[in-house]
């Protein structure tokens, strides 16, 4: 039996999540009225009972995210929005936090969401055993990593491959809340790591001002989806509950293409829901949001991935500047400009800076404002007018469901029979007198022409078969209804025929890896802390949330490193590194103090709290060049 591999999709809300099941999404996550991530997302259960059918027609899964840590008085409210997630026909809860483990729940699938910090094993086949059915892994993870973890277990694994990351380990961000009280795993993320920092040496030296030392590129993976599959992922993840319907129909466009090229050589995996699209515009992910692109991890630790200039969309690259005129500029490539689209570049102070587009006479393209721009800068475009305009329209994407049709004679009249590709079938019977045609042409090309029009259903005839044994007289407009019933009664039939997966969590003591866990497993609540006390674990530290000591915090892991970013690793760039940096590094936005220790057996940095103590071990000492003292 084929193994299913799938496009899962954003939806921000509903007329975004049916813009990507018609983009060739196998399946989308939505956010609830409460408890998701992103409290910009939130939406209501009957707009996401609507997202259901519409998803449901096309064989696509819904999976709404409650992915918060909860506090002892919400457990309630969230149990019974469960309830009335399942009543409406979700197929699946992607969740954090192991309270929700601990109820009592209806049949409903469990996935764990990126935020549980899924990047070990033993953790991820401890989710499996207590009846988690599928595990969003950390994004930081390479291949063998993954291949281990798929190793060790049989459990669904669901990768990020395209948009914004999160320079945290995910679930592990305390940035938020100590800056401002705003909590990352509670939907109010204040963005630090998207802020200008200054660099600080432990000598008081700046060593980089203004900059965004904590930005990161935006992910693609899109060449490595077969390496992926290979490694054990079956779903393809696509972050971006906040961004606009352009990224959205883009990106998932964009990489249903790739997976389908794919598939189409494969006999081992095929696609995981209904239909085909059919598209009015050429997918390219470059043209949608973006801070410029990165593998991340995949593939080792290769390549810088920081993004210090500016956090916000870099977008596509167009060309060099190669002259300046009185009232525009001379670009490379400047045919594939429109009037109205937005630049990008770093100006000569290192900024990063835009201009709009007026209008382009002959080779000079002329801004709205002029800007002077150096020759030989790069620029970007961040905002495609032409492109957006395209994709925005309604029919850039169109899903449809293949049928055959049988047109036949029965004694009362005539009977049409709608097969999809799917098996499921529809008849509709037209009871009318039979007439011959007054003309000896035949009506069949007739008749077979209009039953092929489908119009705006979700389906698309792929055959159809008109079985007379007479040339029979029939109005058009007797085919048209016998048609159009058929297909409505189809669409019925779609719906209530699929097939929900659901799983009846049983409670066990299987023992969790470890038995000690501190304040990175984000315990927020009673049920969160009697879930492992069952599975053996003794010692349990209340969540950051509930114990912030002001000042002194650990508030991020990471496995981007600035001193690789400087150029400065010992591991990596020990040939060319020159001399060392004096630490600790230093943080500094504002008032704003973050200091940086850096671990580098496991290749990772911690940022705290610049009143934290910690002991400095030289990066020699710690990858045994020299003995430690």
């Amino acid at each position: 039996m084929k193994k299913k591999v799938e496009i899962l999709a954003p939806a921000k809300n509903l007329v975004q999540g049916i813009a990507a099941i018609n983009a060739g999404a196998d399946a989308v996550y939505i956010g609830a009225p409460l408890f998701g991530a992103r409290t910009n997302a939130t939406n209501s259960v009957e707009d996401i009972a609507e997202m259901v059918k519409y998803a449901h027609l096309f064989k696509a899964q819904v999976f709404v995210v409650i992915n918060t840590i909860l506090y002892d008085n919400e457990l309630d409210a969230c149990k019974k929005l469960i309830y009335q997630l399942y009543d409406i026909g979700v197929d699946a809860l992607i969740v954090q936090d192991m309270a929700i483990m601990e109820m009592d729940l209806p049949p409903i699938v469990i996935h764990a969401s990126t935020q549980a910090n899924n990047r070990e094993p033993q953790h991820v086949k401890f989710l499996k055993d207590v009846g988690m059915q599928r595990v969003v892994l950390a994004r930081e993870l390479n291949l063998d990593q993954v291949r281990d973890i798929a190793a060790a277990t049989d459990v669904e694994l669901e990768f990020f491959v395209s948009g914004a990351l999160c320079v945290s380990f995910s679930g592990n961000c305390y940035m938020s809340i100590a800056g401002g009280e705003r909590s990352a795993n509670r939907g109010s993320c204040a963005q630090n790591c998207r802020l200008p920092y200054n660099l600080i040496d432990g000598n008081g030296t700046t060593l980089l001002t203004e900059s965004h030392l904590l930005s990161i590129k935006d992910l693609d993976l899109s060449d490595q989806l077969p390496n992926l599959i290979e490694a054990g992922i079956t779903s393809f993840k696509i972050e971006g509950r906040l961004k606009d319907i352009v990224y959205v129909k883009n990106n998932t466009s964009f990489l249903r293409k790739k997976l389908d090229a794919f598939l189409e050589n494969n006999e081992s995996f095929q696609k995981a829901s209904s239909g085909r699209t059919f598209y009015n515009f050429e997918p390219e992910m470059d043209r949608s949001f973006n801070r410029g692109y990165t593998d991340y991890f995949v593939n080792q630790r290769k390549e810088k991935i920081g993004n210090w200039e500016s956090p916000k969309s870099q977008g596509q690259y167009i060309g060099k500047v190669t002259e300046i005129k009185a009232n525009g500029y001379v670009i490379e490539n400047h045919d594939k400009l429109n009037n109205g689209d937005g630049l990008f570049f770093i100006n000569e102070e290192g900024i990063a800076d835009g201009v709009q587009i007026n209008i382009i006479v002959n080779d000079i393209v002329v801004p709205n404002t002029f800007k002077n721009i150096a020759v030989g800068t790069v620029i970007y475009r961040n905002s495609d007018a032409e492109f957006n305009r395209i994709v925005e329209k309604e029919n850039a994407a169109v899903r449809k469901i293949g049928v055959s049709l049988r047109f036949s004679e029965t004694e009362e009249g005539f009977q049409l029979t709608v097969v999809d590709e799917d098996g499921h079938r529809s008849v509709s019977n037209l009871v009318t007198e039979k007439e011959l045609a007054k003309s000896e042409e035949s009506v069949i090309p007739n008749i077979t022409k209009n039953l092929a029009k489908t119009g705006n259903t979700p389906f698309i005839v792929d055959d159809i078969e008109v079985e007379f044994t007479k040339n029979w007289f029939l109005p058009i407009s007797k085919v048209n209804e016998v048609r159009r019933i058929a297909l409505e009664q189809l669409i019925d039939i779609r719906i209530n025929e699929y097939h929900r997966e659901e799983f009846q969590i049983t409670k066990n003591d299987i023992p969790y890896p470890t038995e000690k866990l501190d304040f990175t497993f984000n315990v927020s609540n009673k049920l969160a802390r009697a879930f492992y006390k069952r599975h053996g674990v003794t010692e349990i530290e209340k969540a950051f949330e509930l114990q912030w000591d002001p000042g002194k915090a650990r508030v991020m892991t990471t496995k981007y490193c600035v001193k690789y970013e400087l150029g400065k690793c010992a591991r990596f760039q020990r040939d060319t590194m020159g001399e060392k940096v004096k630490e600790p590094l230093t943080l500094k936005h504002g008032e704003t103090e973050y200091k940086l220790k850096f671990n580098c057996k496991p290749c990772e940095m911690e940022i705290w709290e610049k009143d934290a103590e910690f002991e400095i071990i030289d990066q020699d000492e710690q990858l045994d060049y020299v003995k430690r003292r």
